[in-house]
This record gives C-alpha cells, sequence and structure tokens, in this order.
C-alpha cells in the first residue's frame, strides 16, 4: 500500500519553506552539519562512533543483568521533534537486550474509553514492573506540546496535566522507578532534509503522517509548546536531558550515555560510561528554537 503522504514533503520543500532552510539544503556538503550553531561541522567519523557504540553497549547488556537480578524498574521518556532521533536511538539501546525484559511503548491514539480516562492512566499499565525497563517513544508529554499545537486538548485539560504532572512523576521516582526524560532537538533543516530522505526511500515511506506534513508548518507553534513544556516540567525528581540531535551519531550516544550514567550497576565502566557530551547535552538551558529566523 503505498503512502498518500509521498510528495506532500516535496511540495513543502519546493513552495512553502523558508528560503534559508531549502538553501541550507541544497547547499550541503556529505558529512557536514546543516545548523551553523551546531558545535561540530563535520558528523563524528563512523570507524570512532561503531567503537564507542560497541562498548556502549555492553554497557547496557551489564545494566539490563543488575536491573533483572535486583529487581530494579527502568523507565525511559523519550520525546521531541518529528525526524528528532527517537527510534534510532531506542533502537541502538535495545539491539541486543534481552526483549523479554526491554521493551518499547510507542502507544497509538486513545480509544474511545481511554479518552474519557485520567490522562495518566493508559500510561501506567506500561510502566516497567521489577526486572524490566520501558521505552517510551513518546508519552504521556504529548499532551504538552502535540495535542496543544494540534488542538487535540483544551487549555483547560493542558492546565490540569500540569498541575498534576509532578505528583505524577514523584510518585514514580519515591516509589522506585528509575525515570529518566531524554529531549532529542534537532534543527529545522535538518529535519526537512531527514524527511525528504525518508519520502524517497520506500522503507521509510510508512514513517510518515498526515501530522509530520501539517508540522512543518507549524514550527512556532511546536517551538511555544517545547519551550513551555520543558519549562513547567523540569524538576529535581525528574529532570529532562536535553540532546542536540542533528548529528545521530554524536546524540545516540549522549543518549546512552544519559540512560547509563546515573545507574549503579554491577560492573560498571565508570571512566567509559563518562558523562553525555557537554557540548550537545543539558537541561532545559540546552534547548534552542533552530527555526527562529523564519
Amino acid at each position: 500500500m503505498s503512502n498518500k503522504h509521498v510528495g506532500a514533503i516535496s511540495a513543502y520543500f519546493d513552495d512553502l519553506a523558508p528560503d534559508w532552510v531549502r538553501d541550507q539544503i541544497k547547499d550541503a556538503k556529505k558529512g557536514r552539519m546543516l545548523d551553523p550553531s551546531y558545535p561540530y561541522e563535520e558528523r563524528m567519523d563512523k570507524g570512532d562512533y561503531e567503537d564507542d557504540l560497541e562498548a556502549l553497549q555492553i554497557e547496557l547488556v551489564k545494566m539490563l543483568a543488575w536491573v533483572r537480578e535486583t529487581e530494579q524498574r527502568v523507565a525511559v521518556v523519550f520525546e521531541g521533534r518529528d525526524a528528532a532521533g527517537k527510534g534510532g536511538a531506542i533502537k541502538r539501546i535495545r539491539e541486543n537486550l534481552n526483549p523479554r525484559a526491554a521493551g518499547v511503548v510507542a502507544l497509538s491514539k486513545p480509544t474511545e474509553r481511554e479518552a474519557g480516562q485520567w490522562y495518566f492512566q493508559r500510561y501506567v499499565p506500561h510502566l516497567p514492573s521489577a526486572g524490566e525497563i520501558r521505552l517510551f517513544d513518546r508519552s504521556w508529554y504529548n499532551r504538552g506540546v502535540v495535542e496543544k499545537v494540534f488542538g487535540f486538548c483544551t487549555d483547560a485539560q493542558r492546565e490540569t496535566f500540569f498541575a498534576q504532572l509532578p505528583g505524577f512523576e514523584s510518585t514514580l521516582a519515591n516509589d522506585g522507578i528509575h525515570l529518566t526524560k531524554i529531549w532529542l532537538n534537532v534543527g529545522r533543516a535538518e529535519q526537512l532534509r531527514r524527511f525528504l530522505d525518508r519520502e524517497g526511500d520506500p522503507l521509510k515511506q510508512w514513517k510518515l503522517s498526515w501530522i509530520d506534513v501539517e508540522g512543518l508548518q507549524k514550527w512556532q507553534e511546536y517551538s511555544d509548546a517545547i519551550a513551555e513544556t520543558l519549562d513547567r516540567s523540569h524538576s529535581q525528581a525528574a529532570p529532562w536531558t536535553v540532546i542536540r540531535s542533528d548529528d545521530k551519531r554524536r546524540a545516540r550516544l549522549a543518549v546512552i550515555r544519559s540512560v547509563l550514567q546515573h545507574l549503579d550497576y554491577d560492573g560498571k565502566d565508570k571512566e567509559l560510561v563518562g558523562a553525555p557530551d557537554p557540548k550537545i547535552t543539558g537541561g532545559p538551558d540546552m534547548w534552542s528554537d533552530p527555526g527562529a529566523r523564519d
């Protein structure tokens, strides 16, 4: 079955994209970063990346063994703009892990019954049990950003969400769940380039949706909702880690290090894990709007 959205991305590029976005993509050189504010000019060397990735994936295996043996519970929330690299980062985390203990949560549109429940209720059954890690490919933060941008919730519902959020996440932490929240931030030109790549690849066209297409024209609305959400949901109990993901290779390594750094698992190579690259990783202050020129 063909994707009816194929062609819409190219049409946006040709007719609606800001001139500077088109220019960055047209002038792109292989391996070079599009956003001049990104702290590296070139993509990370593939060989160096693969060496670091393999070493960190070994750490992930050790971490999961510890989780299972000591009945820990680990939840990692992945958020970010469309095409920011959430799926790719999750894939690299799970590649060598036992799928029975390391699962992905990617919920579809709420059913009619779920829409009538307490907002957080549909996520609770998917939280990790003892000996499990759960990777949320989008999460309850849909209400903070996507639902706001597309009008899927009222302002009153969103305010209720923000009012209840600190208690919900504090409860998870106080009950012993290791909660990590990761926001992947990608530049406007890089996001569009990735969408164009998806559109041209028959194996990736299934990823395109009408929200992707419509969202391209709502960059500023997304930016406003993201900035507010990060500001109102960053807490001591559940802080955000923001990672600039224009270079997928550097971002994936930073994601894995962010997951591992606060877990005191057996046999941990602390020197290897270290801390995520500070040039691309931080708190909400690391978030920026690389599309603000328009």
